[in-house]
């Protein structure tokens, strides 16, 4: 499996010489964090408006040397707080790929978007409070130079949660996962965890077959 790794410090994306110990042992949990291996992780540089300290990685599901899609996890944290967080931390994460026409065409796509979501979180057993996001599908059709490409449909999942167990690692990892399935594969099976922390799972969404190559 694939982790970020690198110096907390490099990636904090303030321009701050020093940050605080719980910022700086988030981040530590982030670097060290095991993905799946299909996903590729690189530092990026982070937002510098939204929040007092930020990290930020981007990634990309590639399989068989296609990439099949991509996205960026962000984490912020303001030590003061934020109302809108309900806390002191909040991932702010962007998934897309393209669909499959059968897939595209499915009424419930928004709600199965977001379903992945939520299920990649629990199954992680990542606690989190306040989250909110939008899941956008937009159709393309091609003209002209372009005509012999197919028509494409892509999927785009924006999302924000306050992370409520200080286990951030959990959380990029989940993430990971639902890039891994808007990929189309299925999911990661995850670590074991104690039983006190492993979720109860309702009924699962099934998941879809292997998405398309992504466009450029």
């Amino acid at each position: 499996m694939a982790s970020v790794g690198g110096n907390p410090a490099q990636h904090d994306g303030t321009g701050k010489e020093s940050a605080p110990i719980g910022f700086t042992a988030a981040v530590r949990a982030l670097a060290a964090a095991r993905v799946r291996p299909e996903v590729r992780l690189s530092p990026a540089p982070a937002p510098r408006r939204l929040a007092p300290y930020a990290w930020a990685v981007t990634a990309e599901v590639e399989v068989d040397g296609e990439e099949l899609a991509d996205g960026r996890f962000v984490l912020l944290h303001d030590p003061a707080g934020q109302e809108a967080w309900n806390g002191e931390f909040r991932v702010v994460t962007m998934a897309r790929a393209e669909l499959e026409p059968e897939i595209a065409g499915d009424p419930m796509l928004g709600e199965v978007g977001w379903s992945w979501l939520m299920d990649a979180l629990q199954s992680h057993g990542a606690g989190y409070a306040e989250p909110g996001g939008t899941v956008t599908h937009a159709a393309s059709q091609y003209f002209g130079a372009l005509a012999e490409r197919p028509a494409s449909t892509e999927i785009e999942l924006r999302a924000s949660w306050t992370p409520a167990d200080g286990r951030f690692e959990r959380h990029l990892t989940a993430w990971a996962d639902l890039l891994g399935v808007c990929a189309g594969l299925p999911p990661a099976a995850p670590a074991p965890l104690p039983v006190a922390d492993a979720p109860s799972l309702g009924g699962v969404v099934p998941m879809p077959a292997r998405r398309r190559p992504r466009s450029h």
